[in-house]
């Protein structure tokens, strides 16, 4: 697969949770959030939040039956989707044994906040992607495993690859630039 075809399918993994027109999340979906909670902690996370979203509020111990995972990674869960702000935590101590109880719940209000806030960090890094490729000039070997190579890395390597040795030739990233440029677009425009 070339570097267009390499970028276009990590681009492709990178947005599919930004898919759908996010222009209105008066309502989130267990779709949107289950893809949100992926994002953030894999497979565990879903079913973390699935389990939290049906008992609107729970304890991590409330939450091992629904989850079938180990308290540990409950908790380890709970702890990385509270970074994100996808759950909320209530603190309150058990007035019989002084320890503190930890109550969960999901933010839906703040799963819209993360979606575009990725979406702002991916923005960010396409354009700079693309003024990147569309400030530089690109040469390659056309060997499958080997990069291209900006103009200023080719005349210093003599036009010579590095890895296999082979004559350095134009290398034309106008199909790169046209994608970059289509899913800024995209996003941008809100269809993202």
């Amino acid at each position: 697969m070339d570097a267009l075809g390499q970028f276009n399918e990590h681009l492709s993994l990178s947005l599919a949770v930004y898919e759908k027109d996010f222009e209105s999340l008066t309502a989130i979906t267990d779709d949107i959030l289950s893809k949100v909670a992926n994002v953030i902690g894999g497979e565990d996370a879903v079913k973390v939040v699935m389990a939290l979203k049906e008992l609107k509020e729970a304890t991590d111990d409330q939450l091992l039956p629904k989850t079938e995972m180990k308290l540990n990674d409950i908790r380890k869960m709970l702890f990385k989707l509270y970074n994100h702000s996808i759950v909320q935590c209530d603190v309150s101590r058990d007035k019989d044994t002084g320890w503190f109880i930890f109550r969960w719940r999901v933010q839906l209000d703040q799963v819209e906040w993360f979606i575009n806030d990725q979406k702002r960090r991916i923005l960010k890094i396409l354009k700079t992607r693309l003024a990147y490729e569309e400030n530089h000039e690109f040469y390659y070997c056309n060997t499958p495993g080997c990069s291209r190579i900006t103009f200023e890395d080719a005349m210093e390597l003599v036009f010579r690859c590095p890895i296999c040795g082979k004559a350095l030739q134009h290398y034309d990233n106008n199909a790169m630039v046209k994608v970059l440029a289509d899913k800024i677009e995209q996003l941008e425009g809100g269809k993202g």
